[in-house]
């Protein structure tokens, strides 16, 4: 008997070569797997990693009509040519685009993942077009999974779909390797390291690209005021700037000349920073559901996060972190004083994120539940 045909889309292959490390080639076990996104070497790499064949389908980010109809065109070309069973996609245009063409071609499993929502943070015309578009994708998927409370709860109160809404296990579509994110003697070799080419300063430490809707306005500002009064610290930024992210000049500025500030670039291996730091800080304006928290927390860092979806879920007040407002440069300067103050506590609440992050996102129990998923929607769908 010949496998289910399942083709896992997603705009830039970047997006599939980190979301879906290691689960392509598990789903090959049971399915015939088929990646799909717009060329590039990521793609190679999921293709030699994953061992599964590849498809190229150029696809733009943002919005250019022009450019947009003849990625249809080509995605309508590519599901009658493969005749897939089901067709699974994540980011905004791949699942707008590759829902549409997978209807249109008459798939008869249609899933789309929303990792975030950009819609909940914009407003006038753009908030418009954004919900007009997330609601033809919706319209054109058979089902649909948010990937969090928050982002489930964000679709239903913009009316963005009357289907039925379902996290899948306690959200997150990664799952964390427990036996990857561990501080081994490799690891805390490194981190040794690390903090002595610091002097082993109190480290603060940021993971994401770097621009202006992660909060790094908010965060060089608090920590500016932070390094005033305690000289003795640092603040790293691990990831590339993002020169189209509408960072101001003076934050940019602030990052590339404060003496304390550092920025690091991106990394392909992030462990040895995260044991080597004090405290975690992503004050990011909003998220589906960030993986580097739940990185942060499996390696007991001790982090402060902002109240929005996702980071809500994986860091609770007081208990397993710190969460303060969205764009409040005081409350984010105020958390890092107390858990620069309070080690014993911070400790407390590192431990007790270690637990969350293990009890909740460990990879396999991720798995499982999106297989389990996918075996009752094709039992629904094709019986």
């Amino acid at each position: 008997m010949s496998k289910l045909k399942l083709i896992r889309c997603s705009t830039i292959p970047l997006s599939l070569n980190i979301f879906c490390k290691g689960l392509l080639e598990h789903l090959s076990q049971d399915y015939e797997v088929v990646a799909l996104s717009s060329p590039g070497k990521d793609l190679d790499e999921v293709r030699i990693r994953e061992g599964v064949r590849t498809i190229g389908v150029a696809m733009e980010r943002k919005i250019s009509l022009w450019r947009d109809l003849l990625s249809l065109l080509r995605l309508i070309a590519v599901f009658r040519r493969e005749r897939p069973d089901v067709v699974h996609s994540m980011t905004p245009k791949a699942g707008l685009l590759c829902m549409l063409a997978s209807k249109l071609t008459g798939v008869p499993v249609r899933i789309h993942t929303f990792t975030g929502l950009v819609f909940p943070t914009v407003s006038g015309w753009k908030q418009k077009i954004l919900i007009a578009t997330d609601r033809i994708t919706c319209g054109c998927a058979t089902h649909v999974i948010p990937e969090g409370e928050g982002v489930k709860n964000d679709l239903l109160k913009y009316g963005i779909t009357s289907k039925p809404l379902q996290v899948l296990g306690y959200g997150n579509i990664r799952g964390i390797d427990l036996n990857y994110y561990r501080c081994d003697e490799s690891i805390q070799g490194q981190a040794q390291e690390i903090r002595q080419r610091y002097d082993n300063a109190f480290i603060f430490l940021y993971v994401g690209r770097i621009l202006d809707e992660k909060g790094i306005r908010e965060l060089a500002t608090a920590y500016k005021r932070f390094d005033e009064a305690h000289a003795h610290s640092r603040l790293l930024l691990v990831g590339p700037i993002d020169t189209q992210g509408g960072l101001d000049s003076e934050t940019l500025s602030m990052i590339l000349e404060h003496p304390h500030i550092e920025q690091i670039g991106f990394l392909p291996d992030v462990r040895a920073y995260y044991a080597a730091s004090d405290c975690f800080v992503f004050p990011s304006y909003r998220e589906g559901f960030p993986n580097v928290v739940i990185e942060a927390g499996a390696m007991s860092l001790p982090c402060i996060v902002t109240d929005i979806n996702g980071s809500r879920e994986i860091i609770q007040h007081n208990k397993t972190g710190l969460v303060v407002e969205v764009k409040n440069e005081t409350a984010l300067y105020e958390a890092m004083e107390y858990m620069y103050t309070h080690p014993i506590e911070a400790k407390q609440m590192s431990a007790q994120a270690c637990t969350w992050v293990k009890e909740h996102y460990e990879q396999s129990y991720v798995w499982s539940c999106l297989e389990t998923y996918y075996k009752q929607v094709i039992k629904e769908k094709m019986k």
